[in-house]
């Protein structure tokens, strides 16, 4: 390597924790002299699919290592992650452009992107929560990690040359430099205002006095997931198993990156990263794993201020007048010219562009702005070893900014919890303050407080790390020996045989849950009971692995059969617009249907261009959801339902014209071009009622295929936790590399095209053994 000088890396190993290098990691360890003068050193070892295993004797060195790995495969895509949190894209990209945020329910202009990004950024938000003291801010083993990933991203840039780089994306690009610390602690601020203020970035970038646009209920993100964890009296062995199956976007800077970061005797953690962050966030260690999935719990709430007669920009609070805040952004757009623009905020938070009347204005609280302690909390997480570790990492750094904690260990614990952060709103303080006619037509989708009022305010927990949120306590968790399980709904049912409660923020409780919870539950039931046809009763690591590639479709499962019967007795129905559609041909296709989102299965295009519609039926079940039986209903397909019946002749009518079969194989309509030229998937969409998740609901396209796949399953682990050590299996659905010229840019997503899995290597021994292992030191500043 050029520029490369020798150093040493202290290597400890610590019996039973952590196994000693293999030997050839050892001798790549031995040639290296001792590290001097601040200079970082690291071992990179990549196996199959590219997956790196970063060993070094500190978290300086880890960090160096891992970054210096992240940017042979993803420095460009790391690049615009930091181009985004530094608000730079309207100069690069000009103002009017989509910023490309794949989490947002709404598109983001890469000027508005700016102003949001610019506006943390000219207060220097980050640099104070950076500066606070452990736990608040980073721990010193944090900042070493973000510094030595900075470093080794930059010793690659500086190796290789942005003119030289093999990704046309951003090669000789002006706008590619050397990243800097405050650059990756931007990218997991942003990452932890997902949800909270990040949702509203329009709204905070345009608002001014007259911003009156209405205030519409929040669009569900796209994002999700599910987790299974399941204990010892649910596993043939007594031990723990996991399942971890986060659905994020496949574009964007949201995209997982597998990796393995190990300081012999201090941490040996094994997962997934967000892009340009340094720590893994789904993961297992010896004998722990843990997943997330995204939480009910909601991020911020509203404020509805009553402003002062005659003073746009002033509120009143207990009757006495407060002026509000103000902030001047400019942003660059190119060619030398700039946007000015004026944000507003009171003392609850930034003003939005809606609802900001004359006599009125609404403010938002996001929970997440002075929270950057998720680093120190999945750093923590990575070096625990049991479910007991795990909470204790916790309830210390109380960082976790908006996903709930599934996990388990070989010990047999199963443990489910919303450990998230949280605004303290109880549900008195809710049922006080929510007092307008706007709060009370939004809440509980929305919850809109009385700025007014100074006792409106959010309360405090003893237990809680910082004012303003719930401390653990309060939490809902559930720690079991069976299973617990979550796949976005609340975790009302994370086991139903123990159902939670909890403030009314947090979630519902007692209302109808997804179909995918739905199947979910029901998988777990029937594998427990030996009644899925996967072999003998309760889990272990294979029928973990066929649980999820099983791909059923829920919705079908509950309705195919009354489908196919409402089909033979009426073969003629009318759609909406009042054709009638002869759908005869429709009946064999659905009956000989396999029930299932696999590539090769026929009668799938017809049923989700069929459910799409059928689904906004408001009449679509005969048995109304009954909170005593919340697993099995709502149920029974109305077959009288004119919405279901206009839905299966529209179906059949749109694949008419299309020229599209009826029993059009999925792999014809369900395809991705992330990775390159279209590569079928399996799956199917979580509004079917499917675990493996891809896409989004939306119907056949002008070319008779569905959109391409550019969301859903991402990092997929499966992982079985025995006292000798893990057993796993991974996938990463998109791939290591977002480089086009990588071999590793579509080879896994050829691998989730033919339902196969990555056998992962955590051992020494096993990484020893990889055929296609190739270590490398890497050391400097």
């Amino acid at each position: 390597m050029r520029g490369f000088r020798p150093m040493a890396l202290a290597v400890v190993a610590a019996a039973g924790l952590v196994a000693p290098p293999s030997a050839e990691a050892a001798q790549a360890v031995q040639t290296a002299q001792t590290a001097r003068d601040g200079q970082y050193s690291a071992v990179v070892r990549r196996t199959e699919f590219g997956i790196p295993h970063v060993l070094a004797a500190d978290f300086g060195g880890l960090g160096y290592g891992y970054g210096y790995a992240f940017a042979q495969d993803n420095l460009c895509a790391l690049e615009n992650s930091v181009l985004t949190a530094s608000g730079g894209r309207s100069a690069v990209f000009g103002p009017d452009a989509d910023s490309g945020d794949a989490l947002a329910s709404q598109p983001v202009s890469n000027l508005d992107s700016d102003v949001y990004y610019r506006a943390i950024a000219d207060d220097q938000r980050i640099e104070r929560l950076v500066a606070q003291p452990a736990p608040l801010g980073p721990t010193g083993e944090a900042k070493q990690l973000v510094s030595g990933y900075v470093a080794g991203a930059n010793r690659f840039l500086r190796d290789t040359g942005a003119a030289h780089l093999t990704d046309p994306t951003c090669r000789a690009k002006p706008w590619v430099r050397p990243i800097t610390d405050l650059d990756i602690y931007r990218v997991m601020y942003g990452l932890n205002q997902f949800g909270g203020t990040d949702a509203v970035k329009p709204l905070i970038a345009n608002a001014a006095p007259g911003a009156a646009a209405a205030l519409n209920e929040p669009a569900p993100p796209p994002a999700g997931s599910n987790a299974i964890s399941v204990g010892r009296d649910g596993t043939k062995a007594g031990d723990g198993v996991l399942l971890a199956n986060p659905h994020f976007p496949w574009v964007g800077g949201e995209r997982f990156y597998q990796v393995q970061l190990t300081i012999p005797g201090t941490m040996d953690v094994s997962g997934a990263s967000l892009y340009g962050s340094p720590v893994v966030e789904i993961g297992h260690t010896q004998h722990l794993a843990w997943s997330h999935t995204v939480s009910t719990a909601q991020r911020f709430t509203l404020y509805q201020l009553a402003l002062t007669p005659g003073d746009p920009t002033s509120y009143t609070v207990d009757g006495k007048p407060e002026a509000m805040t103000h902030q001047q952004i400019t942003v660059p757009v190119g060619g030398g010219s700039t946007v000015t623009r004026t944000l507003y905020s009171s003392r609850y938070g930034p003003l939005l562009a809606s609802n900001w009347t004359g006599t009125t204005a609404l403010s938002i609280k996001g929970v997440n702005t002075d929270n950057m302690r998720s680093l120190n909390e999945w750093l923590a997480m990575g070096r625990s070893d049991s479910v007991a570790q795990l909470r204790a990492a916790q309830d210390r750094y109380q960082g976790i900014p908006f996903v709930n904690t599934i996990a388990a260990d070989s010990s047999g614990v199963s443990y489910t919890a919303d450990s998230s952060v949280v605004p303290h709103v109880t549900d008195e303080l809710a049922a006080r303050c929510v007092d307008s006619p706007l709060g009370k037509a939004q809440y509980p989708a929305q919850i809109v407080l009385d700025g007014a009022k100074s006792g409106c305010a959010w309360g405090s927990d003893p237990d809680a790390i910082q004012p303003g949120i719930f401390g653990p306590r309060t939490n809902p968790a559930l720690t079991r020996t069976d299973f617990t399980t979550n796949s976005n709904d609340s975790t009302w049912l994370t086991n139903p045989a123990a159902p939670l409660t909890y403030p009314r923020i947090y979630g519902d409780v007692g209302t109808p849950r997804s179909l995918r919870t739905r199947l979910g539950l029901a998988q777990i039931s029937e594998r427990l009971q030996g009644a899925d046809g996967l072999g003998p009763a309760k889990f272990d690591l294979t029928s973990m692995q066929q649980l999820w590639y099983g791909d059923r479709n829920y919705s079908a499962e509950q309705a195919r059969d009354a489908v196919v019967a409402l089909c033979r007795e009426n073969p003629r129905l009318t759609t909406a617009d009042g054709r009638t559609v002869d759908v005869a041909a429709a009946c064999p296709v659905l009956a000989g249907w396999d029930l299932r989102g696999d590539p090769d299965s026929r009668g799938s295009v017809l049923w989700r261009q069929f459910w799409t519609g059928a689904s906004r039926a408001s009449d679509l079940w005969s048995v109304p959801f009954d909170p005593q039986h919340p697993t099995t209903t709502p149920s029974t397909l109305n077959q009288a339902s004119a919405g279901v019946r206009q839905a299966l002749a529209a179906a059949v009518q749109r694949m008419a014209d299309l020229g599209v079969p009826l029993d059009a194989p999925l792999s014809a309509a369900q395809q991705t071009t992330v990775g390159g030229p279209a590569v079928p998937v399996p799956g199917c969409t979580g509004a079917e009622g499917c675990y493996n998740v891809v896409g989004q609901g939306v119907p056949l396209g002008a070319d008779g295929r569905f959109p391409p796949v550019t969301f859903g399953s991402s990092f997929v682990m499966a992982t079985e936790l025995t006292t000798t050590g893990p057993h796993t299996t991974t996938l990463l659905t998109y791939s290591q590399s977002t480089d086009p010229t990588s071999p590793h840019h579509n080879d896994q997503t050829q691998l989730f095209s033919r339902k196969q899995w990555v056998t992962e290597r955590y051992s020494e021994d096993q990484i020893g053994r990889s055929p296609q292992l190739r270590t490398v030191a890497v050391a400097g500043r």
